[in-house]
């Protein structure tokens, strides 16, 4: 390896993309709390394709994201929440 090829792959590794913080929006405002039966706060945790999104793209905290998977999974077997895509009802 040349000095000059050192210099060009040290330069690509020096460049960090810097991410703020998520904070737990539940830890955050005490009054919101995690309830199956409202599928509005719940579809802000799950993809378009119906997965449940992880808490490292939420910002979520490990306690809650807990109590949000299992809120989510009652909520599809009582039929609030899709399984998956292919099964979204017309509002």
């Amino acid at each position: 390896m040349t000095q000059q090829d050192y210099k060009a792959n040290t330069a690509v590794r020096k460049r960090r993309v810097y991410m703020r913080k998520k904070i737990c929006r539940f830890c955050a405002d005490k009054k919101l709390h995690i309830d199956y039966k409202d599928a509005k706060t719940l579809r802000y945790f799950v993809s378009e394709r119906g997965k449940i999104l992880s808490a490292r793209i939420t910002g979520v905290c490990a306690r809650h994201q807990r109590s949000l998977t299992t809120a989510i999974k009652y909520a599809r077997h009582m039929a609030l929440l899709p399984f998956t895509s292919s099964h979204v009802l017309s509002d």
